[in-house]
């Protein structure tokens, strides 16, 4: 989901989350951010808080400056108050990329299989 967000543009945790199915997750996106290796191609730095700032990192004071200079670069900076302004920066995915996030992945498992190719699942007879 972080992939599709375009340079120049950002979404808020709870965005990334709603889209991709996770209403009410954000803080999960955030736990997925932060796991993510060093040298990750996903563009991680587009992912800002609900206020429209960058959420302090693990690394205490300061280490948000990595991800506020990659924003710059891509042309997106941030307001006196550390916030960036979501009404001209926010991702906002276009109708044919909504009607795609809806649409099942190919290879996810159906309501009541465990997996690719699986049988369902069916619960244990009772024996009298």
């Amino acid at each position: 989901m972080v992939r599709r967000i375009p340079k120049g543009r950002v979404a808020t945790y709870g965005q990334v989350a709603t889209l991709a199915g996770y209403e009410g997750h954000a803080r999960q996106v955030g736990y997925a951010m932060a796991a993510l290796p060093a040298g990750s191609r996903v563009p991680w730095h587009r992912v800002v808080n609900a206020q429209g700032a960058i959420s302090m990192r693990a690394g205490g004071e300061g280490a948000g400056i990595p991800q506020r200079h990659r924003l710059e670069q891509e042309g997106v900076f941030l307001l006196g108050n550390g916030r960036l302004a979501l009404k001209s920066y926010q991702w906002k995915p276009s109708p044919a990329v909504l009607r795609a996030l809806k649409r099942p992945a190919r290879d996810a498992p159906s309501a009541g299989t465990r997996g690719s190719g699986a049988r369902p699942v069916s619960k244990p007879r009772r024996t009298s």
